[in-house]
């Protein structure tokens, strides 16, 4: 952006991280890593903690990590942070392990959504964990926030507990449950929490935790930009706006005649007319009254819990304001009601926090991280790359997190209701100085970086032209449905930082492995020339998610067209580089708004461009996201509600046999899928389709399958505890290896790249084996 990296974008600047007064306990110093033990705290010198942070991943000191942010932003401000990672929530010993904190408990389900984390789109369990030692499934229970919250106010009752992370920030309201198929209430009433901190909360955090410090009574902070808490009622001196309920049309008055003498508009005499307007001043409405109030002292009364629950065209309604007022530049507070009666309490939620300047942004990832597990997790070697490696950890071993923030607005996603819309975005010396400490320090180091991007790779320094447009804009994507013209695109300051990066002795490679937005990047051809030429490893993953305007409409994603042209670009640069390089697009099946034509054309297009997908996502119905709304109540919030034909009915893909339907066109390819298709393809009236030839999208043959759907990668894979032996025995008794360089990948017969690590069995090696999108902290779900 234009503006100093040091000036906020909003009317009211907010008060610098790094300019309070440091806690007193700052002398003990920096922690190698924050204790997880009474053993590690009396070797730091500590008798206590000041603040014990829970938390349902494996405990990892890297700045990709909720945690670990959080702990270092507390102890350079001066407190003693303790953590307690993965507890045994069944009894409340594991959180007594630290002794009872000072000032408060920091508690959060980890980087992922707890069910999210567990259960798949079809509600099977998953298998693993990829923020846990080994990969082990089971370390956190279900509803984690809430669960451990309770196990906190068991251990020590009087102790504040201050909620956060992403899963607190989704539920923060009265929310659609995907799992239970219900509504759920907001999640501070079930947790019982005292404070709900919503997004990256730094700044709210470092303020409640100075003000706790001070002996300020955890119920008097209620001024927090960014936090969310129970209280009754509407304080003096604050404008109520009632939006508990939706218009309704009324009887239409007819025009009065211009000409006709007032005494003749409604056969009124005019004295009678006169004595009103003595007796019957004017007053103005308390709705205009607050219509015209200051924002910071208005808030919008939500419909509540038990109308949301009840009534979806006020469910559509609630999360239409929502998303409304989440500018943090002009949103206003926002008030649910949770029950009736004497028993009535309100869920006040406060405007999003200020962003973080560029300097604030540099003093974060600037901290003493130590960029490993903690010790507690490593081998019998000391290392935490054999059978303890935490997945998710050597995911972003060697990455680099250059910003924050979407703008983009995908309904689906989770990114802008938990970090927002504002990009908030590092310098380029302190992105440059955390690759070199990765080069010096990082055990394993190969010369590769494996990714410099955020949420969205290429929005780096991206943003409104105008500081004042942006701070009241009120649109929920910059993006969609065309490019804002107000919004600045320039990628050269991405480019210098990949020019800059590259050029670091000790560096071989920078590859980028955040998600692209391609309807950007093709308006800065030099950005994908840099980009293709220099750090793609083969393969380039984007997500176009669908082909046809219908669902793209109901996402708020980009036509097709955007995707053609990046690709004729991605070729172009990839030919006059000599490099074989491919696209491997996503897609999601079962998204609001796709009818089975619309699954029926995108199955079309992949077998005519050569695409068979091996992995597969269908849409998950994370909790607060717009897509999520729709798929409750078949309505479109993006659109207005209202009850009356006005509000536009979602096609919502629902029931197990249609949403299997929609993910089997996907693999139109897959034998299993053939007599499911078939027999759609028949009621849809496309039996033309069936068919031998090259251009039919199902044979009329049918293999003997096993009925159920096994991955390319799995199947070609040699069954865990076994080794490739030469000779026909074992040949017989093994499935079936492919032939080096036969493996099929995401796209069509394209063989597995060559990247220099060990083979494996059948001539497969690493590189070989199709990448998984595993889901980062803010990412939307898988």
């Amino acid at each position: 952006m234009n503006a100093p990296a040091d000036v906020s974008f909003f009317p009211r600047h907010a008060k610098p991280l790094t300019s309070y007064k440091p806690y007193w306990a700052k002398r003990f110093g920096v922690a190698p890593f924050l204790p997880m033990s009474r053993a590690e705290m009396e070797a730091l010198g500590w008798d206590s903690c000041d603040v014990i942070l829970v938390t349902g991943d494996a405990y990892v000191d890297h700045p990709s990590f909720g945690m670990a942010v959080i702990g270092r932003v507390l102890e350079a401000q001066g407190f003693r942070v303790g953590i307690i990672a993965q507890p045994d929530w069944h009894s409340a010993e594991a959180f007594k392990a630290l002794g009872r904190p000072n000032l408060f408990w920091g508690v959060t389900a980890g980087n992922m959504d707890s069910m999210i984390n567990r259960y798949t789109a079809d509600r099977k369990i998953r298998s693993d964990d990829a923020y846990t030692p080994g990969g082990v499934a089971g370390k956190r229970p279900d509803r984690a926030a809430i669960v451990y919250s309770q196990r906190c106010r068991e251990a020590y009752r009087d102790v504040p507990i201050l909620l956060g992370g992403i899963e607190a920030s989704l539920r923060r309201i009265a929310h659609y449950d995907y799992w239970s198929e219900t509504v759920r209430r907001s999640i501070l009433l079930d947790a019982k929490a005292d404070l709900l901190l919503y997004g990256n909360a730094e700044r709210a955090l470092v303020e409640v935790a100075h003000r706790l410090a001070r002996r300020e009574p955890i119920e008097s902070i209620t001024d927090v930009r960014g936090t969310a808490f129970v209280r009754r009622g509407v304080p003096e001196g604050w404008f109520e706006i009632d939006s508990t309920d939706v218009d309704r049309p009324g009887r239409v008055e007819p025009h009065p005649n211009p000409y006709a003498m007032p005494s003749e508009q409604d056969g009124a005499p005019c004295a009678q007319e006169a004595g009103n307007a003595t007796e019957q001043p004017v007053r103005l409405a308390p709705k205009a009254a607050a219509l015209r109030a200051p924002r910071e002292r208005t808030v919008i009364r939500l419909p509540s819990y038990e109308q949301v629950k009840a009534d979806p065209v006020l469910y559509a309604h609630a999360s239409r304001v929502l998303h409304l007022e989440t500018n943090p530049g002009n949103a206003r507070a926002l008030v649910q009601a949770h029950g009736e009666g004497a028993a009535a309490r309100d869920v006040w939620i406060n405007p999003p926090p200020i962003p973080l300047t560029t300097a604030e942004m540099d003093w974060v990832f600037g901290l003493p991280y130590a960029r490993s597990p903690h010790p507690a997790y490593a081998d019998a070697r000391g290392r935490h790359d054999g059978p303890t490696k935490i997945p998710a950890w050597e995911m972003i071993r060697f990455s680099v997190n250059i910003m924050r923030g979407c703008f983009g607005g995908c309904t689906f996603c989770s990114i802008t209701e938990h970090e927002g819309r504002i990009i908030q975005s590092r310098s380029e010396d302190s992105i440059i100085r955390e690759i070199e400490e990765i080069r010096d320090k990082v055990a394993g180091f190969t010369g590769v970086i494996s990714d410099l991007g955020g949420p969205t790779a290429n929005m780096y320094r991206l943003g409104c032209k105008s500081p004042e447009i942006e701070a009241a804009c009120r649109k929920p994507s910059c993006v969609y449905p065309s490019i804002c013209p107000n919004l600045h695109t320039d990628h050269g300051p991405l480019i210098r930082i990949y020019r800059r990066a590259r050029a670091l002795p000790g560096v071989k490679k920078i590859l980028i492995g955040s998600g692209l937005r391609y309807d950007l990047a093709v308006r800065s051809p030099e950005y994908v020339k840099e980009l293709v030429q220099h750090h793609v490893g083969g393969y380039l993953k984007i997500a176009p998610e669908h082909t046809e305007p219908g669902p793209l409409s109901k996402m708020m994603k980009p036509g097709i067209g955007s995707y053609d042209r990046f690709k004729q670009m991605f070729e172009k640069y990839s030919r006059e580089a000599g490099k074989e390089q491919y696209l491997i697009p996503y897609f999601i099946a079962a998204h609001p708004g796709t009818s089975d034509e619309d699954m029926m054309n995108l199955a079309l297009w992949l077998k005519k461009n050569g695409f068979r997908a091996d992995q597969v996502q269908t849409f998950y119905p994370s909790p607060m996201a717009t897509a999520t709304a729709m798929y409750h109540t078949g309505l479109n919030p993006l659109k207005g509600i209202h009850r009356d034909e006005r509000t536009e009915r979602v096609d919502v893909v629902k029931g197990e046999r249609r949403r299997r339907l929609h993910k089997a066109f996907l693999r139109y390819h897959d034998p299993n899928n053939w007599p499911l298709l078939r027999e759609a393809l028949k009621a849809m009236g496309r039996a033309d389709l069936i068919g031998n030839g090259k251009h039919h999208l199902v044979p009329t043959y049918q293999p003997l399958t096993d009925g159920g759907y096994r991955a390319p990668r799995r199947a070609n894979s040699t069954p865990p505890g076994t080794q490739a032996r030469a000779g026909a025995a074992s040949a017989a008794a093994q499935p079936r290896q492919p032939a080096k360089g036969q493996l099929l990948t995401q796209h069509t017969g394209l063989p597995p790249r060559v990247t220099g690590g060990a083979a494996a069995p059948g001539g497969v090696g690493p590189a070989g084996r199709q990448a998984r999108r595993t889901p980062k902290s803010s990412g939307r779900p898988t």
